[in-house]
């Protein structure tokens, strides 16, 4: 399993409620869904190119296209 760089991060407490929010309603982790929203805006600004295609992440993850 790869390892992960840890970092810290500073963000609104507002923003955080709201990704804390929205992690819970798709049943993630806050740090995992800040890791899922990163990984979706590479993925669809192609700065990812050698990552799975968008829709494979979306089927993993249980979503529809």
């Amino acid at each position: 399993m790869l390892s992960k760089k840890s970092f810290v991060l500073r963000i609104n407490p507002e923003t955080m409620k709201l990704l804390e929010k929205w992690a819970a309603d798709e049943f993630r982790s806050t740090n995992g869904q800040i890791e899922y929203l990163l990984q979706r805006s590479l993925l669809e600004s192609k700065r990812w190119k050698d990552h799975i295609n968008l829709s494979d992440t979306d089927k993993s993850e249980g979503k529809k296209s």
